[in-house]
């Protein structure tokens, strides 16, 4: 029987971890901080962790540690070249959220798109009622068809969201931020004309050297006055100080964002004290979570483990 421990379950939320019993006993923890690792994991065998660092310090001492499951595609949390020099296998999962994320994403975009912030609050404040109009089109807002959409990181999510834009007859552009990927089924371009060309920007990429800061002031300035940013990547691609300036400058329309460069935000975040807050959609790192892409996430987690036990390898995270 395997000692099994979830660091952070609550991440996860309201999932049934009984399935991990057929492996051993399981103690769920819903939030675990840095200093209370060791003693957490001394006596493991299998380890579960969305957020929670584990790196030497930590690992160290966890003597009877066989596997760590990342429950999630990332895995920058765990110091992967300690587990590898100490027999620990890392696992984690990639796919799973594919759909949800791409959904959100025209979710913000078309939140930004049809003003319906305005438009329900416009409702519910009662102004409606007291208008002497059927209708009010004080807020103008524009179709997607015939748009420009351009993607930075054309992967699976970013794939998706593409052929979901072309749906919508929106014309899509991609930009590859390593120079290497090639689709012929959209137009590639360079950094530069895709911030100078496209109505949307959604941003899929990976968060890397190629990628960090990318999107700074210098970027904001090039795109158009009436284009949105979308941020469904890492937060750290976006400088939001910057981008916070160009909102209040109205160099572009708008802007959404799922993930921050620091999470959960911090207060002080220029992103949450900008004027024009119409402007902005911002979500707290929820693109992932929809209930059947965390199941799908856990299937394949305790998929993992199987397979770990008959000496399969699969979902296994290699230098």
């Amino acid at each position: 029987m395997k000692n099994i421990v979830i660091l952070d379950g609550q991440t996860l939320g309201n999932l049934d971890f009984d399935a991990l019993k057929e492996f051993g006993n399981v103690v769920n923890y819903d939030t675990t901080k840095p200093e209370e690792v060791i003693e957490r994991i001394k006596d493991a065998h299998i380890v579960l962790t969305n957020k929670v660092v584990l790196n030497e310090n930590n690992l160290k001492e966890a003597k009877s540690l066989e596997l760590i499951c990342e429950t999630a595609t990332g895995f920058n949390n765990i110091d992967i070249v300690y587990a590898k020099n100490n027999n620990i296998a890392v696992t984690n999962v990639a796919g799973y959220s594919t759909n949800t994320v791409a959904q959100h994403t025209f979710a913000t975009v078309l939140s930004l798109y049809d003003k319906l912030a305005y438009y329900d609050n416009f409702v519910k404040s009662g102004e409606y009622a007291q208008s002497t109009l059927f209708t009010n089109v004080s807020n103008p807002f524009y179709e997607l068809e015939g748009k420009t959409w351009g993607i930075i990181g054309l992967g699976a999510i970013g794939r998706r969201v593409a052929k979901i834009a072309e749906a919508f007859g929106v014309n899509v552009i991609y930009y590859s931020t390593s120079g290497k990927n090639s689709n012929s089924d959209y137009k590639r371009v360079e950094f530069n004309e895709l911030l100078e060309t496209s109505d949307i920007i959604s941003i899929h990429a990976p968060l890397n050297d190629d990628t960090k800061g990318l999107i700074n002031y210098e970027a904001l300035k090039k795109m158009k006055k009436n284009s949105i940013l979308v941020n469904m990547g890492r937060g750290p691609i976006v400088v939001e100080k910057d981008l916070a300036k160009a909102i209040d400058e109205e160099l572009i329309a708008g802007a959404a964002l799922d993930v921050f460069e620091v999470e959960p935000i911090a207060l002080d975040n220029p992103l949450v004290s900008v004027k024009n807050k119409d402007r902005l959609v911002l979500t707290p790192h929820i693109a992932w979570a929809s209930v059947e892409a965390r199941n799908r996430l856990f299937k394949e987690v305790i998929n993992n483990i199987k397979a770990f036990y008959n000496g399969e390898i699969r979902g296994r995270v290699e230098l």
